[in-house]
């Protein structure tokens, strides 16, 4: 992750995140690299990184976005760009007509929903490649809340319930299985795919392998991927796309807070002005350990201290955390990695304000303070 000067982490409001625009533009030439040597296409998967401020940096190295219902689709269309992308586990009627105005690919969760909407979009007059998510019932995935092939997961279609007899129309099938995964889950993925589903994919046009490639991480295998993509492409003759939503932001975002309290109920406890609950809620669903600018494991450094937010939830904690000096009052503690799956998840349980967004660039110094929450973002949601 690149370094934030302490000159930049100072100019901002707390809570906020902070997004360096060196650290995108590292991510996006590393995806373009892939792109250039496979010939494939990649999208940004908007469920994990949306802020569109940074999308005219973005375009220049993307083709385009990927969605998962109207609201995404017509952000991607608008304010984006290239290919527009969507794939829902079911669309609703009513929004159909508008989201054919918007997408360029359309991948259906079952043929039945294949079926329901068929004769709609091809009398649109639009020319929408349609395709259908496959589920290749194979695990690379340990937390069944990210898991996609979970047993009785409601994404995609088995094996068992693909019906070739309803191909007729469908130009692409798409898999996605993986979730933070290094390049040899793809492989193992793409031998399953293979075996189960590989006897269709000379009928197709595309083939999209979806998200959770890990691709812009340090350590990951890109001369393996790029191996991958290139033979599913000659051995099928089919466009391949990928669809990283974390990979484009990882390692690019801080979110930065402000110690607001300190008290001891069995152990120091400080209360921030950013919370769990609300701007980070992975923190409770996967769950996992946030890293803290200065921070340890508990016990490793002098001080400890349970960490909370300010809602009224009893389990708003960010974790423990261990401190070589003593936290103080109107202290700045610093979240790492908090660009992805933070922003695009926030709530304003409690009336608590959103943290505001500002862009910087460790390469120049520059910041930009884009976006405040108010009374009105919490009003707005409300009737």
């Amino acid at each position: 992750m690149i370094a934030f000067p302490n000159e930049l982490i100072d100019q901002a409001p707390t809570p906020c995140w902070l997004i360096d625009q060196a650290a995108i533009e590292k991510n996006m030439q590393i995806l373009a690299g892939v792109r250039e040597r496979t010939g494939c296409k990649i999208l940004l998967a908007l469920k994990g990184f949306a802020t569109f401020s940074l999308f005219p940096l973005m375009r220049r190295y993307l083709q385009g976005t990927t969605a998962s219902g109207l609201h995404e689709a017509r952000l991607g269309f608008e304010e984006f760009g290239g290919e527009t992308h969507v794939y829902s586990p079911a669309f609703r009627d009513e929004e159909l007509d508008e989201l054919l105005g918007y997408v360029d690919h359309l991948s259906f969760n079952s043929f039945g929903q294949w079926k329901r909407f068929r004769e709609q979009i091809q009398s649109s007059g639009r020319d929408v490649a349609c395709g259908i998510r496959i589920n290749p019932e194979h695990s690379e995935v340990e937390v069944d809340i990210y898991n996609p092939c979970c047993r009785g997961s409601r994404l995609g279609v088995t094996l068992a319930q693909f019906d070739e007899r309803e191909l007729d129309g469908i130009s692409g099938l798409h898999v996605h299985a993986l979730c933070e995964s290094a390049a040899k889950p793809l492989e193992r993925l793409l031998d399953v795919v293979d075996a189960k589903f590989g006897r269709w994919l000379p009928r197709m046009e595309w083939l999209n392998l979806g998200g959770g490639h890990h691709i812009t991480r340090d350590d990951y295998d890109v001369e393996l991927l790029c191996e991958l993509v290139n033979r599913v492409r000659d051995r099928y003759g089919v466009q391949v796309y990928l669809e990283p939503g974390e990979a484009c932001a990882l390692g690019s975002g801080i979110l930065v807070s402000t110690v607001l309290d300190i008290l001891h109920n069995d152990m120091d406890i400080a209360i921030l002005d950013t919370s769990a609950s609300t701007h980070m809620p992975d923190v409770l669903e996967m769950p996992y350990r946030a890293e803290v600018v200065g921070g340890s494991l508990p016990g490793e450094l002098a001080h400890t201290y349970r960490l909370g937010g300010m809602t009224c939830l009893a389990g708003d904690v960010i974790g423990d955390y261990s401190f070589a000096e003593p936290l103080r009052i109107g202290q700045r503690l610093v979240f790492l990695d908090m660009a992805h799956y933070t922003i695009v998840k926030t709530t304003t349980f409690n009336g608590v304000r959103l943290p505001s967004i500002a862009l910087c660039d460790s390469r120049d110094g520059s910041f930009r303070l884009v976006r405040e929450f108010g009374f009105d973002d919490y009003r707005n949601r409300l009737s």
